[in-house]
């Protein structure tokens, strides 16, 4: 039997934010050997955001490297003017940057929460709203990166999981707007995954986390690589407004 073949047509435009590293690198290479060239946000790791850009340029993909803060209205709209002045347009959007400073809600400073809804609701917002902008004309697809602690909450993270819920519920009103326009939009939301920010979960909670997973393991950003890439690819061209768990099982539909 032979490879299946690309997911997306020759050239396809695709932003990834968060892009350095865990699950938005795995995104970024993986719509890179789909077809896709990249444009490749991340925030302050520039040699790890190179070590991602070498590995899209030896699958044959343009790179564009663009460092920005999300969180920051002003390098969001100069991260999309490159865009538009280099390529004219994207055809995909990732919107995956996110933060997380976990503490329980009683005790929880405002900074924190300010930290992290700052930057993974109003900076997906800043995001979105740009991305959408560069497809009125032409159509394209958004998946927005959120996290099962956004539908099903987790104790320690009343900031991430009111962010995340925030950025479902932001995505499936945005996927009504923006349907006539030829813009479809979807949502991928991780479990656990093996990532850096998982790495600081204790031990404890860890263990108990992988007894709820029924398939007993944590997932590989590969693994959410996958179910995004195929979300944004011509393959789910009649799916919007829909969110996909990549859990192992651990949350009910």
């Amino acid at each position: 039997m032979s490879a299946p073949g690309p997911l997306f047509p020759e050239g396809t435009r695709a932003l990834v934010t968060g892009a350095s590293r865990g699950i938005g690198a795995a995104v970024a290479t993986t719509l890179a050997a789909h077809g896709c060239d990249i444009a490749l946000n991340y925030r302050s790791s520039a040699a790890k955001a190179e070590q991602v850009a070498e590995r899209i340029r030896a699958l044959g993909r343009e790179v564009l490297l663009l460092p920005a803060d999300i969180s920051d209205e002003a390098q969001v709209a100069a991260l999309f003017k490159e865009v538009k002045s280099t390529w004219r347009g994207l055809d995909v959007a990732v919107l995956n940057s996110g933060v997380t400073a976990d503490g329980h809600l009683a005790a929880m400073s405002a900074a924190k929460w300010q930290q992290v809804v700052g930057t993974n609701l109003t900076g997906t917002f800043y995001t979105a709203r740009e991305a959408t902008k560069q497809m009125y004309a032409t159509g394209g697809a958004i998946v927005f990166i959120a996290s099962t602690s956004g539908i099903a909450g987790r104790a320690g993270q009343a900031n991430y999981a009111a962010s995340k819920g925030g950025v479902i519920a932001m995505a499936k009103t945005l996927s009504y707007e923006v349907a006539p326009r030829g813009i479809r939009v979807n949502v991928v939301a991780p479990g656990f995954i093996d990532t850096d920010m998982v790495k600081k979960v204790p031990p404890a909670q860890m263990k108990e986390a992988l007894q709820a997973i029924p398939l007993g393991r944590m997932g590989a950003p590969e693994e959410v690589a996958q179910a995004t890439a195929f979300l944004a690819s011509p393959a789910a061209s009649y799916i919007t407004g829909k969110v996909l768990t990549v859990d192992g099982g651990m949350i009910p539909d």
